[in-house]
């Protein structure tokens, strides 16, 4: 019984972290992630996700997939667009505390950038 129990939890912590990794933006290789860039990357997954991650491949991208060269790469401009947003998106100076919006910035700092997509085949 106890062998049993023991197989279910790891198949159970297996499949868990197996989820969470897939829900979450990639981290460049063999870098130490800090714990502001933990929070910076669980309040990009609560707020941020859904209109700038396709959840699926075939799901349009509603805002641009962002990384350490949004904004060209300029952290400042990041804080301004979250606070304040744009006209397509959103401020969220009301939302998130100025803590929580610089944690969002050092987590997108250590997305690699969007590889380019393949252009579209000319129509025939």
């Amino acid at each position: 019984m106890g062998r049993c129990l023991g197989a279910i939890a790891s198949i159970l912590a297996l499949s868990l972290a197996m989820l969470w990794s897939a829900g979450a933006q990639p981290v460049t290789v063999n870098q130490t992630v800090t714990d502001q860039q933990l929070t910076g990357m669980r309040l990009f997954n609560q707020s941020c996700r859904v209109c700038h991650t396709k959840p699926q491949m075939t799901s349009p991208l509603y805002g641009p997939q962002l990384s350490q060269s949004s904004a060209g790469g300029n952290a400042e401009v990041m804080r301004e667009v979250i606070s304040n947003g744009t006209p397509r998106m959103p401020g969220f100076k009301y939302h998130f505390e100025p803590a929580q919006i610089e944690a969002i910035v050092a987590y997108l700092k250590t997305l690699p950038p969007p590889a380019a997509s393949a252009p579209a085949a000319a129509p025939r």
